[in-house]
């Protein structure tokens, strides 16, 4: 009976203490929707990704992560965030004339 109570007294102890997490909600791998756009323009050298929202969100934008790691919604119709898109998407291709 010691021997069991000690072992659940173990378990729960490094239960408690271990703040290890899954490796599935570490990430955050759901669809990426937009509820508020913003509207300034964000300089390229501080745009690290630019994403689609997913395409069953209802209001379509592209989602600007900077390399501080803060994601901001845009309108597809944000000039500046549209060509920034375009080039990261084809970088070669953006200096290139047929």
């Amino acid at each position: 009976m010691k021997t069991l109570c000690l072992s659940l007294g173990m378990l729960l102890l490094i239960a408690c203490c271990c703040n290890a997490m899954p490796q599935a909600q570490q990430y955050n791998t759901g669809p990426v929707c937009c509820n508020k756009f913003s509207s300034f323009v964000i300089p390229k050298k501080y745009v690290s990704e630019i994403k689609k929202t997913h395409s069953f969100c209802m209001r379509k934008g592209l989602v600007v992560k900077t390399v501080k790691g803060r994601s901001i919604c845009f309108r597809e119709s944000e000039p500046w965030v549209l060509k920034a898109y375009n080039q990261m998407q084809n970088p070669e291709g953006s200096s290139q004339q047929q």
